[in-house]
């Protein structure tokens, strides 16, 4: 079937990198674009390892948090 071919990524793909002061930037092509602005970046041996960070949804964090004691307010009281 046309058009529904599964695009491959690469497993292993040269990038460049780039010295900018005493930092090194790498140019990371799309297919392997990270779902967060943020990373983890720790060293195995000689590799270099990137992880993003996953924020906690919204409703992750208030599965964490005490609930609410005190008495909501009934916003149709004084309406007729």
């Amino acid at each position: 079937m046309r058009g529904e071919e599964k695009q491959t990524i690469p497993t292993k793909q040269p990038i460049h990198s780039e010295r900018m002061g005493d930092r090194q930037t790498l140019r990371i092509p799309r297919e392997y674009e990270l779902a967060s602005d943020e990373v983890f970046l720790h060293k195995k041996g000689e590799r270099h390892i990137i992880e993003p960070i996953r924020k906690p949804s919204l409703l992750a964090l208030l599965a964490t948090r005490e609930p609410i004691s005190d008495p909501f307010p009934d916003v149709d009281e004084g309406e007729q």
